[in-house]
């Protein structure tokens, strides 16, 4: 007999999506059925994402729909994740109703947490931190897709970006045994899985207690060995996010190099083309420290696509500063880039500065290098018309019925006409047509 039904929304990154796949795990395994809609269910927890207070508003908006469609029936309703951690228990004070506050590594408490509020606990928080014992992996059951799998190889920040909030709501850097990711990865083969995406805040400052699992492997870094190891699975496709750029060392390329299912896409974020707002981020390098690694992923053995992220408008930037950020993007010539304006985030030392650029001024500079960014993608998503690539079948388009969608291994999606039974499959499609942030083609 069924304890209850739980509902789990989720915001944000893909450490998010793993959270709610491993409660998901947690509490089937405990006697919980999960539901796919709100309305069925008798606890409705909300994983939030925090990085920006547009992310956190939304979860309060839904909290608010949620409760309006209720009708007579009172779910309990809690918050996990990010922001959970970060505001304790002011979140029962907010008038939302919350009942459950669980933080970013209570995940494994979670069925727990849901009985005590079950049995009429009024405010059951939770802002603990992990268990020694905790498992890291979770079943094939209850994961996003049965293609794909996230794997959290290291979770937490030390870096302090001053505009950043994740060092605390995340908690320091910790990496999972190497050996674990290993097993998981070759579990995750043998049930059929095509592609794993190792993933962290920075997967690159990967740093384990110990090299088990390791043994054989060469690499500069634990991450380059984790990485060879990883390929020495005959795992499909292997995709790594996000990366550091201070710890992005060029033994990473040449790991890729060697080893074709470590995918050709790195995501290296730099935030800015200026040094003196970098310094101002505190990111720990200069432009001709990014711009070094980045040469070093141009010269590689593959073409690897290149991705990116900014923050425009952070507090003093001036026209010159932002004028080197479009010189870094034309520099670079990145294939996707995901632009941010700045959002003051309390608690942060950025937080404090003076917010000295406008609301118009920081819409007119995302514009413009929107703008920038949007020629340059053209032409790089142009050049694949005529090219053959390979494409995981994931789902039907979004834009038509008749067609399916899925990605190639640079991380380009990629729609055309196919059978819906093709779905996880690794097929070769030939491009007809660029697309603004897609390619349509056809099954070669």
């Amino acid at each position: 007999m069924l304890k209850g039904s739980v509902y789990i929304e989720t915001f944000g990154c893909q450490m998010n999506i793993a959270d709610t796949e491993r409660a998901t795990s947690r509490l089937r395994a405990a006697g919980y059925g999960i539901s796919a809609e709100a309305e069925t269910a008798d606890v409705i927890l909300f994983n939030t994402c925090s990085v920006r207070a547009r992310a956190e508003q939304k979860v309060f908006n839904r909290i608010g729909e949620i409760r309006k469609g209720q009708g007579v029936s009172e779910p309990i309703i809690g918050i996990m994740g990010c922001v959970a951690q970060l505001e304790g228990e002011t979140l029962f004070e907010n008038g939302t109703g919350v009942r459950i506050v669980a933080g970013t590594r209570a995940t494994d408490r979670l069925p727990d947490l849901i009985e005590r509020a079950l049995d009429g606990e009024k405010h059951v928080l939770d802002l603990g931190e992990r268990l020694e014992d905790e498992q890291w992996d979770v079943p094939v059951v209850g994961r996003h897709s049965p293609y794909v799998a996230y794997i959290p190889i290291i979770e937490g920040c030390n870096k302090f970006c001053t505009y950043c909030i994740v060092p605390f709501s995340r908690g320091r850097e910790q990496s999972r045994p190497a050996a674990e990711i290993i097993d998981e990865i070759k579990r995750l083969r043998g049930e059929g899985y095509q592609e794993v995406q190792l993933i962290g805040q920075n997967v690159n400052s990967y740093r384990p207690r110990t090299e088990v699992g390791l043994e054989g492997f060469s690499g500069a870094t634990p991450f380059s060995k984790l990485l060879r190891a990883a390929a020495a699975t005959k795992m499909p496709r292997i995709k790594f996010t996000t990366s550091f750029p201070r710890d992005f060392h060029p033994d990473i390329v040449s790991a890729m190099d060697e080893h074709e299912n470590l995918c050709d896409w790195v995501h290296l974020p730099v935030q800015s083309g200026s040094d003196r707002i970098l310094r101002a981020m505190r990111r720990g390098y200069r432009v001709s420290d990014y711009l070094s690694r980045i040469d070093t992923i141009k010269n590689a053995k593959r073409r690897y696509a290149l991705t990116s992220d900014i923050i425009v408008g952070f507090p003093g930037e001036t026209l010159e500063d932002f004028e080197a950020t479009l010189r870094l993007i034309e520099y670079c010539r990145y294939d996707a880039l995901y632009i941010f304006k700045y959002s003051e985030r309390p608690g942060t030392p950025a937080a404090v500065l003076e917010n000295n650029v406008s609301d118009n001024e920081k819409m007119t500079r995302f514009l413009e290098l929107e703008k920038l960014q949007r020629d340059i993608q053209k032409k790089i998503y142009e050049d694949f018309v005529g090219r053959e690539v390979s494409v995981l079948v994931e789902r039907k388009s979004a834009k038509s019925d008749s067609d399916m969608s899925g990605h190639t291994t640079c991380n380009k999606v990629v729609n055309f006409p196919c059978r819906e039974d093709l779905k996880g499959e690794i097929i070769s499609v030939r491009v007809n047509e660029a697309k603004a942030n897609s390619l349509y083609g056809e099954i070669v």
